[in-house]
Order: structure tokens, then sequence, then C-alpha cells
């Protein structure tokens, strides 16, 4: 009978000709299969790869639904607001959403009122939604770089 193999917390060593065919794994066996990862997983590194696509897709999901609502509170200020039509509304609000400037110059004093605050919310918006979406980027460089905070406990 073999003895122990030091360090291996009491399992048995296999016998010398003896690999992992028989159900007996060798040390030089248990090393390769602990080097390749979990077990499942064609590479090292693919359960990082997997929460980060899936940080993505929930960033993305997230930021999309912010820009259609921030899409949909434009159209619908410069249809009962402004006094636009459907088409020219959603006209507008994409253009000031996507940051190219307002289209339509003949609006009332409550249009223009309007056209401002939703002007300076679609920057907010932008902002905060492209924020949203590179998150998981910045966090993933972050952790690939080993980033600790360094900042004192109070």
């Amino acid at each position: 009978m073999a003895t122990p193999a030091k360090g291996s917390g009491g399992a048995r060593a296999a016998p010398a000709g003896k690999g992992a065919a028989t159900g007996n794994a060798t040390p030089s066996t248990v090393t390769k299969g602990a080097a390749a990862g979990k077990a499942g997983e064609g590479t090292p590194g693919a359960g990082h790869r997997q929460r980060l696509l899936r940080r993505v897709i929930s960033g993305g999901k997230v930021a999309a639904v912010l820009l259609v609502a921030t899409l949909l509170c434009g159209v619908l200020g410069y249809r009962y607001i402004a006094q636009l039509s459907w088409l020219i509304a959603f006209h507008q609000a994409s253009l000031l959403l996507a940051g190219m400037g307002p289209v339509v110059n003949n609006l009332s004093d409550s249009g223009r009122v309007f056209e401002s605050l939703y002007a300076m919310f679609c920057g907010v918006m932008l902002l905060g939604s492209t924020g949203i979406l590179f998150t998981p980027f910045i966090h993933h460089m972050l952790h690939a770089f080993h980033v600790e905070d360094t900042a004192e406990p109070k």
C-alpha cells in the first residue's frame, strides 16, 4: 500500500505506471487540471469574460431604457408644449438628443423654454448613459491591473 504523498492532504499517490486512466491522479495530472481552470471551461479567465459580457449587456439595457425615456419625454414635450406634429417632434427631439441641435426655429415662448430645458437634460442623460456603458470596461481594466483602493478607513 502506498503512503500518502507529502502535502497531498491525505490522498494516496498513484503507484508508478498508473495515471488518470485508472482513476488515480498523479501530481502532474492534478497540476495540469488545476491550470486549465474550472471543469467545463476551455481557457483560464472564461468566467471573467462571461461576467464582463453580462455586465455590458445589462448596462446596455439600462442605457437604452434611459435614452428611449429621454426621447419619449422630448417627443411628448415638443408635441404638447411646442405644438409640433408627431414627426417633426420626433425629429427635433432625436436631433437634440444626438447633439446635433434644433431644426425648427420658429417656436413659441413656451416651446423655447422647453427646448432649452430639454437640451440640458439631453446632455446630462447622454453623459450618464455613456458612463453606464463604459463602467464594465473600466471596472474590468482596474481588476486587470490590480488597482486597489488606497484610502484609509475612517
